[in-house]
């Protein structure tokens, strides 16, 4: 039978140890710096992928996307680099119906311009595709990537393969029949694409700025309404990115220029002309703008909605970050105005990408602090 002892007894020094308890997996991958290493590189990696946008987008301005004719993975990263090389890329150029009915007569000054586009657009998603897989594989090998994210950053990759692969379904659409362009929806399925992967990087990216004790602890005060509701609107407007895409793809951000009407009505001319009538919905330069403008309204309807909702949350930090995206949403309805009225330049409709970018991003931002909500102090700073 043990000894009773004094509650004012010292315990020995073994006792002393046996009573600190293990340090758990979140502690030890915390001590690592793998988290913080982890999120850095995926912050390259989203800076690459907005990058990546960008140029996309000036390269269908630019009617640039139909100059290279092959896909070649490995060997397409050396560009031509003779005379001989140069002919022999315009040649294959002068083959598709792009040449042959609308750029009859180009020079190959002017095919080296809209080929670099190409070329450097390609070369771009190369060097995330290296990126990724450099980080992911070093983080692997050094046993760095926190518990559980394997399969998310894996999947990251994989996305990015799957991107390449529909970027070449894309362009090939284009080299046959009589198409002056790339089909507008498989053009939409690119780009959408690259927003489900901006997204997931940017989701990623605000899990591992906080520990997992830290969201685990934050999900207790989550407010479920608000974050379903801000899921709704982030939904919508990933929709609304996608009629946005077609709506460049047909170039119908340059056909009606007047605002709030269309060519002088509600509804444009001729709008379910074509036949059967649901290429009206993809083909229809009248027919997608309208749908574009209607879906942005009803975005701004929901998206105030959503905001007098987050009024009500507790947390400061959380209400800033939906004045924010109400700030942006207001923005981009007013860069999307001022570009139609303009006839959709480029500098207008990049502009009106890029801030397409930044709603998602504050979107997800304002969606996450409604699910794992951020206290503040007495002073004002994060607790």
């Amino acid at each position: 039978m043990s000894k009773k002892r004094s509650i004012f007894e010292e315990v020995d020094s073994d006792d002393k140890l046996a009573a600190v308890p293990a340090p758990g997996v979140i502690d030890r991958a915390k001590r690592t710096g793998a988290r913080g290493a982890v999120r850095v590189w995926l912050m390259i990696l989203f800076a690459l992928v907005v990058l990546m946008i960008a140029v996309g987008g000036l390269t269908r301005l630019t009617d640039s996307g139909l100059s290279i004719t092959v896909w070649a993975p490995i060997s397409g990263a050396i560009p031509p680099l003779s005379a001989e090389d140069w002919q022999r890329e315009f040649d294959l150029y002068r083959q598709i119906p792009e040449y042959q009915l609308q750029n009859q007569g180009m020079t190959l000054a002017e095919f080296q311009f809209i080929y670099w586009w190409e070329w450097g657009h390609r070369q771009l998603g190369r060097a995330i595709g290296l990126v990724w897989a450099i980080g992911f594989f070093g983080f692997l090998v050094t046993r760095k990537i926190p518990p559980g994210w394997t399969g998310k950053l894996l999947l990251l990759g994989a996305l990015g393969g799957l991107q390449g692969a529909i970027g070449w379904w894309m362009v090939s659409s284009g080299l046959t029949g009589t198409m002056l362009d790339v089909a507008s929806y498989r053009l939409a399925t690119h780009l959408g694409l690259a927003f489900f992967i901006l997204a997931l990087l940017a989701w990623y990216i605000l899990q591992l700025g906080r520990t997992e004790a830290d969201m685990m602890q934050a999900r207790r005060s989550a407010e479920p309404k608000l974050f379903g509701m801000t899921t709704g609107l982030l939904h919508l407007s990933f929709v609304q990115i996608l009629i946005g895409a077609l709506v460049a793809g047909i170039d119908a951000g340059r056909t009606f220029t007047d605002w709030p009407l269309m060519a002088g009505g509600f509804l444009p001319l001729d709008m379910w002309d074509l036949e059967p009538v649901w290429r009206n919905l993809f083909e229809n330069p009248g027919t997608v703008q309208f749908i574009h403008r209607m879906v942005g309204y009803v975005l701004v309807l929901l998206a105030i909605g959503v905001w007098v909702v987050s009024r009500r949350s507790p947390n400061a930090l959380t209400q800033r970050a939906y004045d924010w995206m109400g700030v942006m949403l207001f923005g981009q309805i007013v860069l999307g105005i001022v570009t139609v009225m303009n006839a959709a330049p480029w500098t207008w409709a990049i502009a009106h990408q890029f801030g397409a970018v930044v709603l998602i991003v504050l979107i997800l931002r304002a969606r996450f602090l409604a699910r794992y909500p951020k206290t503040v102090s007495i002073r004002g700073a994060a607790a």
